[in-house]
């Protein structure tokens, strides 16, 4: 009888960044990989066991953070109380604008319009009062792309390809959908030729789309951090008794030895009305040698202009309550509203 193989969820479709970085941690001959259409469909995924592990976007080393997956982790609703981080996987990310070439270039491949040598393409967007010294773009069209009427990409991709679309699609309509490879989907399923998407040469092959442009992200060194998210086992010793936390424990999180680094990610809220609470909660950190490596926010739900936090931090959590990470929890809950242990891994940072 065939065992029946763990279930990984990602965020789909197939040729997706997600899925890469899922196909980078997961084998495909080892998992059933599973696409789903939102970070959020991942998250329902390994919260009712549907799958064992989960592969989301969580930040891209050009446009920050992606709010989608901090917003879950904040769980503003009580609906993934069991979510922990236990791993991570970088992707380098290489954009390209795909779409279908106009008639005239599919009879002559070898000449490239005038678009190359247009005002529109001089190497840099025309300055606005917004933006007196736009970036100038690394790439330029490989096509005609004047007929373009509509963008199709992920929300993330706009902030990572800013230079080449205000030089080169300014004014061109943009919709944001799930993923970029949905994007590409959208673009293949367009008949009048009007739309292109913002994705990758995988999802170009997969879905028989012309590359219009290549290396359209402002930075070559483009990466996105995926998070892999498990369900948690079930409560130990490592949970606090304070009222709001919660803090599972899994012996994933807990091995011995030094040979590599490891991270966490701790939430907390604060009183707001109390002066210095975010200074004191962030200085619980220090005399444990515990070194702070990032900061997000996001609405706290209690209140309007009050926040949650997020911080990532070196180190791990030891299971039997042990470890500086532990003993700085016990302090934060002396200065925080309230807070969360959200997982530890090993770095995967080179």
């Amino acid at each position: 009888m065939t065992e029946e193989k763990p279930v990984v969820a990602f965020l789909g479709p197939k040729a997706s960044y997600t899925h890469q970085a899922t196909l980078d941690s997961f084998p495909g001959c080892q998992y059933t990989l599973s696409p789903q259409i939102t970070i959020e469909d991942v998250f329902a995924s390994v919260q009712d066991n549907t799958a064992s592990r989960g592969v989301v976007p969580f930040e891209n080393s050009t446009n920050g953070s992606v709010v989608f997956t901090l917003d879950l982790f904040a769980d503003l609703n009580a609906r993934y109380p069991d979510i922990l981080v236990c791993g991570e996987a970088y992707i380098s990310v290489s954009h390209c604008l795909l779409g279908r070439h106009t008639e005239a270039l599919s009879r002559s491949t070898h000449q490239l319009p005038s678009i190359i040598e247009s005002p529109t393409s001089s190497g840099a967007a025309t300055p606005t009062a917004n933006i007196p010294n736009p970036g100038i773009p690394r790439t330029k069209p490989t096509q005609e792309i004047g007929h373009i009427k509509k963008l199709y990409s992920h929300p993330q991709a706009w902030g990572q390809c800013k230079s080449f679309l205000s030089t080169y699609l300014k004014g061109v309509e943009r919709q944001d959908v799930s993923s970029t490879s949905r994007a590409a989907e959208l673009v293949a399923a367009d008949e009048t030729g009007t739309s292109a998407a913002i994705s990758s040469i995988i999802a170009a092959k997969i879905h028989n789309l012309d590359i219009l442009a290549r290396g359209i992200e402002d930075r070559s060194d483009n990466t996105t951090r995926f998070f892999i998210i498990k369900r948690a086992s079930p409560p130990s010793s490592l949970s606090s008794s304070h009222p709001q936390t919660t803090a599972p424990s899994s012996s994933a999180e807990s091995k011995n030895g030094k040979e590599k680094p490891w991270k966490s990610l701790i939430s907390f809220t604060v009183h707001h009305s109390n002066p210095g609470a975010l200074a004191h909660c962030l200085a619980v950190f220090e005399p444990f040698k515990l070194n702070l490596t990032s900061i997000n926010t996001r609405p706290s739900g209690v209140a309007p202009w009050n926040y949650i936090f997020f911080v990532e931090i070196d180190g791990r959590r030891e299971e039997g309550g042990e470890g500086a990470v532990n003993a700085a929890l016990q302090d934060l809950a002396k200065v925080s509203r309230g807070w969360r242990w959200l997982g530890s891994w090993e770095s995967r940072l080179k």
